[in-house]
């Protein structure tokens, strides 16, 4: 009796383990994580696609001449004001030059003193070409010394450099007095546009500096509004897809509902560098965009955002931007699996940096299977990716959500499909 329920026992026992090792069979062998992942799946579809690139500026005139004073003195006459509108040849400013008259009888009297020592000058090359001369005669006679010849003719030169010196003076000084005759008539000054008045910075009765070889006071600009801008600082990183003649969409802040067309004109090769945060430098570039559409109530200063369109391709693979995602190369993902031991051996690979590591995928649906699929990707538009390689059209890719695709989803993973999402237009 005690043999049996040994037996029994025994049964018992021997069951209980095989239920507990198959149970321990079954979750050794069913996927990583025994839960299933809810996603959103799309197809890979062909499409037109346009890169842009978004910046950030403002609105100038094509063309603004800064006015500024060539000569010293009081304003006397000032017939415009901020805003107007004027034509090429109006009267801007008429300045009231300070000792005009006495400076322009100094320059005279220097320029009648250059005539008169030309005079002098041009005698004493006469007396001494006369002397050179005698002497000279008597040299052959024999009556004079090579020496007294020598010194005759040591001073014919000294008195004709003398005299070729008091010319050079002479028309220096008549130089100078037409100079100053050339900065007397500025001081009437005219716009060399038609255009707006943009900024006036003096009033009549102000001292204004300046001179001919060097621009003095700027009093005002005058700028042409028929022929608009928009210039933006576009980062180091986009700039380099940008060149000239391609198409833009203008937003300008006060005009809410208007859109405006453009062309890039210029794209400047000087960086402009800006201090963001308390170490890092933002490179950015300036972009002149002309804008074709005429609009009257454009200003300058006025904020505005571009989206300049730099390439499209036609009939391309694409997915949505949110398929894409970067993740550690498979070989990495295997490695974790591996333990520690593997990631010993490999410990050179590890101190490369993950941006060498790390690659461009997209989990793609197999039956209920999720499988990550390295791929190469082209350009982008706001919603979709062009994809190069490593998809073929209507292969099923999973799109969302955001924290499954970068963070959740494993190569393998356990996935249900939640109701269709309906893909963009």
């Amino acid at each position: 009796m005690a043999r049996k329920k040994s037996k029994a026992k025994t049964i018992i026992i021997v069951i209980s383990v095989i239920i507990l090792v198959s149970i321990i069979v079954w979750l050794m062998l069913m996927p990583k994580g025994n839960m299933s992942i809810e996603v959103n799946v799309g197809k890979v579809e062909r499409k037109n696609l346009t890169m842009t690139i978004q910046a950030v500026g403002n609105i100038v005139p094509e063309v603004e001449v800064k006015i500024s004073s060539e000569t010293s003195g009081e304003i006397e006459v000032l017939p415009v004001k901020e805003g107007q509108e004027v034509q090429k040849g109006d009267l801007l400013v008429r300045i009231k030059q300070d000792i005009v008259e006495t400076q322009l009888d100094q320059l005279k009297a220097v320029v009648e003193a250059s005539s008169m020592d030309i005079e002098v000058r041009k005698a004493e090359v006469e007396r001494a070409k006369n002397e050179l001369s005698r002497v000279a005669e008597l040299y052959k006679k024999e009556f004079a010394s090579k020496q007294e010849l020598d010194r005759a003719k040591a001073a014919f030169d000294q008195a004709d450099a003398s005299y070729r010196a008091s010319i050079y003076r002479k028309n220096q000084a008549v130089a100078n007095l037409e100079q100053f005759r050339r900065t007397a008539a500025r001081t009437e000054i005219r716009s060399p546009i038609k255009g707006i008045i943009n900024k006036l910075s003096v009033e009549i009765g102000e001292k204004v500096v300046g001179t001919a070889q060097m621009q003095g006071t700027e009093m005002m600009r005058v700028s042409d509004f028929s022929s608009m801008l928009a210039v933006v600082d576009v980062d180091e990183n986009d700039v380099v897809y940008i060149k000239i003649g391609d198409t833009a969409r203008i937003e300008v802040d006060a005009l809410p509902d208007v859109v405006l067309k453009g062309t890039v004109i210029e794209v400047k090769n000087a960086p402009v560098k800006s201090q963001v945060g308390t170490q890092d430098e933002a490179v950015n570039f300036p972009v002149k965009i002309r804008i074709i559409d005429k609009e009257n109530r454009l200003r300058p200063g006025m904020s505005c955002n571009v989206e300049i369109s730099t390439e499209t391709r036609y009939n391309v693979l694409a997915i949505p931007i949110e398929a894409v995602t970067i993740r550690d190369s498979k070989k990495e993902q295997e490695k974790d699996k591996l333990g520690e031991g593997i990631r010993r051996v490999e410990e050179q690979e590890e101190k490369k940096p993950r941006s060498q590591r790390a690659q461009s995928v997209v989990f793609i649906k197999e039956n209920n299977i999720a499988r990550m699929v390295p791929v190469k990707t082209g350009i982008s538009d706001k919603g979709y990716i062009e994809i190069i390689e490593g998809l073929k059209e209507n292969d099923e890719v999973i799109v969302g959500s955001f924290d499954v695709v970068n963070n959740k989803l494993k190569d393998s993973s356990l996935i249900k499909v939640a109701p269709p999402l309906n893909m963009k237009k």
